[in-house]
C-alpha cells in the first residue's frame, strides 16, 4: 500500500483551532479506529531503514578503482617473474584498502541506526478521550501527546498547553540550554527550529514541567526524519588524497605503457629477440610501477592516526588524516568547541559599580545571598552541581569566592517559594533567619524586577529607588547585554512573617534592588590562540551556531574570528534563506559567523565553500550537524557532547571537544601529506632512475639489469626507507604556509622537477658505473667476468644510490645539513636494514649465484660507494640554486 503524504505546513505559525481543524482531530484526541486508519495510511512513526547493500557487494565494489586494477596487474606480473613475496604484499594492500572502503561506506547506515535508537520507546496519548500508554511507533498525525519532565519527545508536536515546560534540543539546534516553551502563535512562517518556541521536536528531552500538544509530524516527516533523509541521500565526498592517488595511478599507467611499447619497438629495430625484448619491456614496466605505494601510504596514514590519538583526535577514516592538512576552511560550532559549554558569571553590578569575576566581593552582600538562595541548584556529595546552567553558574560563582553554600542554606533554610513563571520572568524564595524574621530573595529579568523595586541597597545603605536611578540601572543592563552577557537582576526584602498569600502580588512587591549578574558561556582559554595559529596557517575559521546573533558576534570578536573593527561578516539563518545558492556561492567569502541556523543551512554553507574550490572541515555534536558533517571534506564529531549520530557521520572525533585539537591535527595532517609526498618523490625518482637505466642500456645494446635485480631493489631499498620517511617530524614552518588547496597534487611544490632531475642523476650514475666497469675491468681478459662485475656494480650502485638519496628527500628544498642526517631513528634503522639485505645477495655464496652477481674487490666497492654517495652533493648543489632563485623572487 502506498504511504499517504503528511501535511507539510508551518503549524507553529497557526493557532490551536486551525491546527486541530487541518489535522481533523480534537482536544480529546483520536478514536482508536481513526488512529488505526491513519497508521495504515501514513505508516509507523519510524525512520526509514533505506536500502542497504550486502557486505560482499560493498567489498567487490572496492575493486573498480583504476589504481587497484593496475596494482592487481602488477601483482600478476610479479608472480609471473617468480617474485611471490611482492605479489603477496600487493594483494594484502589491495584487500586492506577494500576493507577500509567497506568500513567507510557503513558510516551513513551507522548514523541512521543511531537516530533510530534515540527514539522514545513509549508515549502517553489521548485515545477515545482517555490517556493511554502506547509504543511510540504507533503515533499518528492528529494524536494528542502528553509530555512531562524526563520524557523523550516521540514525534513533532505543536504545543497547545504548557506548565513551565522546558525542553533540551541540543541534538537539533546545537545549544545545550533547555528552551522554555509556550503556546503562542509565531508570526514568522520562516522561523528557524531554534525560534519555534511553541513546538516540541522528536528526540528532544523534556527537562522541566509538563505540556500537551498535537502531533503534526511522524517518522520521516519530522525534523529528525528530514535529517535522516539528508544523511541517506548525501553523497560521500572523495578526499583530496583519494583524488590524488587516482590521478597518480592513471598518469603512471599511461606513461609506463608508452615507455614499454617504445622500448619494445626500439629493441626490435636494433635486431634483438622479440621474447627477450618482451621480457625486458615487462621488467621495465614492473620497475616503473611503485608496487609498495598503497602499502606505504596506508602505513603512513595509520602512523598518523596513532599520533593524532595521543593528541585527542580519533580518526575513523584513514584518508581524513591527510585531508586535515589541506583544509582551507574550518566550520566550527560555538558551544563546547570554541566555548566551555558552561554558563559562567563574568561581571556583576553591585553597590553602583561593575565588578569582574576576579574582583573581591562581600559574600554576605544581598546580591550573593539572592543568587544562591533563589536558586534550585542541587549540590551533590561530591560537589557536582545539578540544575539549570544559569542557576548553577551563580552557585559556582559563590563557591569559587569561598562561600559554603550548603552551610548557609542550612542556617537560613527555604520555607516557602513562588516558582518561576514565564509570564512574569521571576522566581522568589523565602528563608527563615536566625532572629525569627524572613529573607525574601527574588531573581529574574531586570526590566520586570525593577518594576517591583522601591528601594536600592548601596553598600548596606537602603535608599529610595527613583526613576533616574532606574534608568541608570537599565542602561547598565543594556551595556552588559550588548556584550552578549545574559543579565539577571537580584532583589530582596526582610519581613516579619511569611505572607499568607504566596503570590507575586503579595511576595514580589516593595523589593530592595541588590544588583545585576552578567553571564556567558565563555570561550576556551586556548581557543583564541588556536584561531590565531589557524589564521597564520592560511586557514579561515567560520563559526556556525544555533545561538543568537549578538552572542555569536561577541564570542567571535573575542576569539578573533571577526577582526577588531570589522563590520558585517555575520549572517543569520533567516537572512540566508533570502539568498539563492548561485548568489550565496559568490558571497560566502563575506561571512565568518552564522547564527540561528538549521541543518539545511549548514549543508548550504559547506557546499558553497566547496564550490569556491575550498577544502572544508566541519565540526558538530548534534543530530542536526550530521548531514553537514557527511557533506564536508572532513567531518569532525565531538567525543564528549556528541551524539552517536554525529560521530557516525564523522571522519574524525575529538576526544576533548576542543577547537585547538583541530588545529594541532591540521599540523599533523600537513606532516602526513608532506611525508607521503617525500615517499612518492623517493619512490618515483628511484623508479625513474631504473627506467632510464634500462631504457638507455637497451638503446646502447647493453644487458645491464635482470628483472630479479629490479624487483629486489624495489622490495628492499624502496619500501623500508619510504615507510620510514613517513615518520619524519613536521618541518618547523609547516604551520606558516598557506593550505595547498584542492588543485594541488603530489607533484606540487617542486616535487615533480625534483624527482625528474634526481631520477636522471640516479640513472646517469648507474650507467656511468656500468660503463667504467666494462672499460676499466678488474679482469680484462675474462669477458664473462667483466660482464658479471659490471652487472653487479650497476646493481649495487643503483640500490645504494637509492638509500643515499633517501636522505636528500627529507626536505624538497632545504639542505640536508639543515634538516639533520640522523634525527629520525626509525629511518636510520631502515637504511641499515635495506643496505644489509642488498649486500647479502652479493656477499653470501649461493645467494649471489641465485641473483647472477659476482663478488667485488675493494676498489670496485669503493667506486660503487663513491658513485652512490655522489647523489647527496649533487642534489645539495641543485637545492642551493633552487633556494637562491626562490629568495630572489621573494
Amino acid at each position: 500500500m502506498e504511504i499517504k503524504q503528511q501535511l507539510k505546513e508551518p503549524f507553529f505559525a497557526q493557532n490551536e483551532e486551525t491546527v486541530l481543524k487541518k489535522l481533523e482531530t480534537t482536544e480529546k484526541g483520536l478514536t482508536s479506529s481513526e488512529a488505526e486508519k491513519r497508521l495504515a495510511e501514513y505508516g509507523p512513526n519510524e525512520l526509514d531503514q533505506g536500502k542497504s547493500k550486502s557486505i560482499i557487494v560493498k567489498f567487490l565494489e572496492q575493486f573498480k578503482d583504476f589504481m587497484i586494477i593496475v596494482l592487481l596487474a602488477a601483482a600478476l606480473i610479479s608472480a609471473i617473474f617468480g617474485d611471490v613475496t611482492d605479489a603477496i604484499i600487493i594483494l594484502v594492500v589491495v584487500v586492506l584498502n577494500a576493507i577500509l572502503g567497506v568500513y567507510q561506506e557503513a558510516k551513513a547506515e551507522e548514523a541512521i541506526d543511531a537516530l533510530k535508537k534515540m527514539s522514545s520507546p513509549e508515549a502517553r496519548v489521548k485515545r477515545d478521550g482517555n490517556v493511554v500508554l502506547l509504543k511510540s511507533h504507533l503515533l499518528v498525525p492528529g494524536d494528542i501527546l502528553l509530555l512531562e519532565a524526563g520524557d523523550v519527545v516521540a514525534a513533532d508536536v505543536r504545543l497547545v498547553e504548557v506548565a513551565s515546560i522546558k525542553i533540551e534540543e541540543s541534538a537539533l539546534t546545537g545549544e545545550s540550554e533547555a528552551v522554555e516553551k509556550n503556546t503562542n502563535m509565531i508570526k514568522d512562517e520562516k522561523a528557524g527550529i531554534g525560534d519555534r518556541d511553541n513546538m516540541a521536536f522528536m528526540n528532544s528531552n523534556v527537562t522541566y514541567g509538563r505540556g500537551e500538544g498535537i502531533v503534526v509530524g511522524t517518522g520521516m516527516n519530522t525534523e529528525v526524519g528530514k535529517i535522516a533523509d539528508m544523511l541517506a541521500s548525501s553523497e560521500e565526498t572523495i578526499t583530496p588524497l583519494q583524488e590524488n592517488l587516482n590521478r597518480l595511478g592513471k598518469y603512471l599507467t599511461i606513461a609506463i605503457l608508452i615507455v614499454a611499447v617504445v622500448m619494445f619497438g626500439v629493441g626490435m629495430y636494433n635486431g634483438r629477440e622479440w621474447l627477450e625484448m618482451l621480457l625486458t619491456s615487462i621488467s621495465l614496466a614492473v620497475a616503473a610501477i611503485p608496487e609498495g605505494l598503497p602499502a606505504i601510504v596506508t602505513i603512513i596514514l595509520a602512523l598518523g592516526t596513532q599520533k593524532m590519538a595521543k593528541r585527542k583526535a580519533l580518526i575513523r577514516n584513514l584518508p581524513a588524516v591527510e585531508t586535515l592538512g589541506s583544509t582551507d576552511i574550518i566550520c566550527t560550532d560555538k558551544t563546547g568547541t570554541l566555548t566551555m559549554n558552561k554558563m559562567t558569571i563574568e561581571k556583576v553590578y553591585v553597590n553602583g559599580a561593575i565588578q569582574t569575576v576576579g574582583d573581591e566581593i562581600d559574600l554576605r552582600t544581598p546580591l550573593v545571598r539572592v543568587m544562591t538562595y533563589s536558586n534550585d541548584t542541587q549540590i551533590a556529595n561530591d560537589g557536582t552541581l545539578v540544575g539549570d546552567p544559569t542557576e548553577t553558574a551563580m552557585v559556582q560563582y559563590a563557591i569559587d569566592k569561598g562561600l559554603n553554600v550548603k552551610e548557609e542554606l542550612t542556617k537560613e533554610p527555604r520555607v516557602a517559594e513562588v516558582p518561576f513563571e514565564s509570564d512574569r520572568k521571576l522566581m522568589s524564595t523565602i528563608h527563615q533567619l536566625p532572629d525569627g524574621k524572613f529573607f525574601i530573595g527574588t531573581k529574574g529579568a531586570p526590566d520586570e524586577l525593577l518594576k517591583r523595586c522601591s528601594q536600592i541597597d548601596n553598600n548596606g545603605n537602603i535608599e529610595a529607588l527613583d526613576e533616574k536611578t532606574k534608568n541608570v540601572l537599565l542602561d547598565v543592563n543594556h551595556d552588559l547585554a550588548t556584550q552578549a552577557l545574559r543579565v539577571l537582576a537580584m532583589a530582596y526584602k526582610i519581613v516579619d512573617q511569611v505572607p499568607e498569600d504566596l503570590t507575586t502580588q503579595e511576595v514580589e512587591k516593595d523589593l530592595i534592588f541588590a544588583g545585576l549578574t552578567g553571564m556567558i558561556d565563555p570561550e576556551r582559554a586556548e581557543a583564541k590562540d588556536a584561531v590565531r595559529v589557524a589564521r597564520e596557517a592560511g586557514i579561515r575559521p567560520v563559526m556556525i551556531t544555533g545561538d543568537h546573533r549578538d552572542t555569536a558576534e561577541a564570542i567571535a570578536r573575542r576569539l578573533g574570528i571577526l577582526k577588531e573593527g570589522q563590520q558585517g561578516g555575520i549572517l543569520t539563518g533567516a537572512e540566508l534563506d533570502q539568498i539563492d545558492d548561485t548568489d550565496f556561492a559568490t558571497r560566502v567569502k563575506d561571512y565568518s559567523v552564522y547564527a540561528r541556523v538549521s541543518p539545511e543551512h549548514k549543508v548550504r554553507i559547506v557546499k558553497a565553500w566547496q564550490k569556491a574550490g575550498k577544502i572544508v572541515a566541519m565540526t558538530g555534536d548534534g543530530v542536526n550537524d550530521a548531514p553537514a558533517l557527511k557533506t564536508a571534506d572532513i567531518g569532525i564529531g565531538m567525543g564528549i557532547t556528541g551524539t552517536e549520530v554525529s560521530k557516525g557521520a564523522s571522519d574524525m572525533v575529538l576526544a576533548d571537544d576542543n577547537f585547538s585539537t583541530i588545529v594541532v591535527s591540521v599540523e599533523e595532517g600537513r606532516k602526513v601529506f608532506s611525508n607521503i609526498q617525500k615517499a612518492i618523490q623517493f619512490l618515483l625518482s628511484a623508479n625513474l632512475g631504473e627506467v632510464l637505466t634500462l631504457f638507455i642500456a637497451t638503446l646502447l645494446g647493453w644487458s645491464i639489469l635482470a628483472p630479479v635485480h629490479i624487483l629486489w631493489i624495489n622490495l628492499v631499498t624502496d619500501t623500508f626507507p619510504a615507510i620510514a620517511l613517513g615518520l619524519e617530524p613536521a618541518e618547523a614552518d609547516a604551520m606558516k604556509k598557506p593550505p595547498r588547496g584542492r588543485k594541488a597534487t603530489f607533484f606540487s611544490n617542486g616535487v615533480l622537477p625534483s624527482l625528474i632531475y634526481q631520477g636522471v642523476f640516479e640513472g646517469g650514475i648507474t650507467l656511468f658505473v656500468y660503463w667504467w666497469a666494462t672499460h676499466y675491468p678488474a679482469h680484462p681478459n675474462d669477458l664473462d667476468l667483466i660482464h658479471a662485475d659490471a652487472l653487479t656494480m650497476a646493481f649495487a650502485t643503483l640500490g645504494l644510490l637509492q638509500l643515499f638519496h633517501a636522505f636528500n628527500v627529507k626536505s624538497i628544498e632545504k639542505s640536508l645539513f639543515t634538516v639533520g642526517f640522523f634525527k629520525n631513528k626509525t629511518f636510520n634503522l631502515a637504511i641499515l636494514v635495506s643496505a644489509a639485505l642488498l649486500s647479502v645477495v652479493i656477499l653470501i655464496p649461493g645467494l649471489n649465484d641465485a641473483f647472477s652477481v659476482s663478488s667485488l674487490n675493494v676498489n670496485q666497492w669503493l667506486l660503487v660507494l663513491g658513485a652512490a654517495f655522489s647523489i647527496i652533493p649533487l642534489v645539495e648543489i641543485v637545492k642551493f640554486f633552487i633556494r637562491k632563485v626562490a629568495n630572489n623572487k621573494k
